[in-house]
C-alpha cells in the first residue's frame, strides 16, 4: 500500500485529489493507498445526499467566508480545519472481502483504526453506523464515510485531535437525523478532541495498514 502524507492549501484541491486517487485505483490500477490530510483552512463539507438548507448555518458561512463543498463520500456534514487530521483509504474489493458489505466495512477498516489510536495512547470504541467515541461520556472524536467504485473503495475518516469545537455549532444546525447513542445532544456535547500524537498515529495506521 502506498502511504502518503500530503496536504493542499484548499479544501477543494484535497477533496479533489481523493476522488483521483480512486478513480486512478479503479480505472488504471493505480493501487491501494493511504493518505494523510489536514486543510490549513476552515471549510464545511456535506456528504454526497445531504441538504445545506438543513444542516448548515450557510448565511453565516457566507458572511465570514467559509466555503460550503461537497464530497464524493455519504456521511454527514462537518467543519473541518486545522486540528481535523483526515486518513483517507484506497482499498481493493478483490484484496478485502470484507469490503462487500458496507456494514462490515466499517467495522473492519474501523477495527484497524482503533488499534492504531491504541498504540498511540488513545482508547476508542466503534458506534454504529461509523463512528468513534470516547468511552467515556459516549463522545464523538472520529467520523467516517466511503464512496464505493467498480473495484475499489474510498474511505474518508477524520480524527479530531485540536479543533476548535465551537466552530460546529457556529455553521452548523442540529442534524435532522442522528445516531441513537447521541441522544439529541448539541454539537458542543457531543463531540470531543483527543489527545493524539499525530506522527505516532500516522505509523501504527500506516503498519495496521501493512
Amino acid at each position: 500500500m502506498k502511504v502518503l502524507d500530503l496536504s493542499f492549501p484548499d479544501p477543494e484541491q484535497n477533496l479533489f485529489y481523493d476522488d483521483e486517487l480512486l478513480c486512478k485505483a479503479d480505472k488504471a490500477g493505480g493501487g491501494e493507498v493511504l493518505r494523510f490530510w489536514e486543510s490549513p483552512r476552515i471549510f464545511v463539507v456535506m456528504g454526497r445526499a445531504c441538504d445545506e438548507a438543513l444542516d448548515v448555518h450557510a448565511d453565516v458561512c457566507r458572511k465570514e467566508g467559509v466555503p460550503v463543498l461537497r464530497r464524493s463520500s455519504g456521511g454527514g456534514t462537518v467543519v473541518q480545519g486545522p486540528g481535523c487530521l483526515n486518513f483517507s483509504l484506497v482499498l481493493s474489493k478483490a484484496g478485502h472481502p470484507d469490503l462487500a458489505s458496507i456494514t462490515r466495512s466499517y467495522v473492519y477498516i474501523l477495527k484497524k483504526t482503533i488499534g492504531a489510536l491504541k498504540a498511540s495512547g488513545v482508547e476508542a470504541e466503534f458506534r454504529p453506523v461509523c463512528d468513534l467515541v470516547v468511552p467515556a461520556g459516549e463522545k464523538k472524536f472520529s467520523g467516517n464515510a466511503q464512496r464505493r467504485g467498480r473495484s475499489y473503495i474510498l474511505h474518508h475518516g477524520t480524527i479530531l485531535y485540536g479543533f476548535d469545537l465551537s466552530l460546529a455549532v457556529r455553521y452548523l444546525k442540529l442534524p435532522p437525523s442522528m445516531p441513537d447513542y447521541r441522544q439529541a445532544r448539541p454539537h458542543v456535547d457531543f463531540i470531543t478532541n483527543v489527545n493524539l500524537d499525530i506522527s505516532r498515529f500516522k505509523e501504527a495506521l500506516a503498519s495496521a495498514w501493512e
